[in-house]
């Protein structure tokens, strides 16, 4: 199996969609935390995109994993190393800020130390995966872009 569309790698394009889905991810969830007043409308926009997200940064670091074992010279190219070590913490990140949204929304109704435990818990996973995403997207073009 070739990871291509149309001769291009997959990794590149599927970027694109990482880089749109947990911003607009991440974006949701602080809303959903800091706007309590909207809170049930942000339920589940938070809950998909937080799974969307997470679905593309995972394809992301897949088919990331396949161009370097497809293109290995790649990986002596200055900032790729940052890249995909970055990346796999990214992934990480993503993951438990998408945990987290599901349990947020699972807990909706839930008040008092419940709801200030998942609120905070999903803040700050909010904004982990918010500047993983652009601190791995900028050593990523980095690398292919050079400094």
């Amino acid at each position: 199996m070739t990871w291509k569309v149309t001769g291009l790698p997959l990794h590149p394009l599927v970027v694109h969609a990482a880089v749109v889905f947990a911003p607009l991810g991440a974006g949701a969830a602080l809303a959903y935390v800091f706007l309590p007043k909207y809170r049930d409308l942000l339920r589940w926009p938070t809950l998909v995109l937080a799974v969307i997200a997470f679905g593309a940064i995972w394809a992301a670091y897949l088919t990331g994993r396949y161009f370097l074992t497809q293109r290995p010279e790649l990986a002596q190219l200055p900032g790729v190393s940052t890249h995909r070590a970055r990346a796999k913490v990214t992934l990480v990140v993503t993951f438990v800020f998408t945990v987290v949204a599901i349990a947020s929304a699972w807990l909706h109704t839930r008040t008092g130390a419940v709801r200030v435990l998942l609120a905070t818990a999903l803040g700050v996973s909010a904004l982990a995966t918010l500047v993983m995403v652009v601190l791995t997207g900028d050593a990523g073009a980095r690398a292919v872009w050079g400094q």
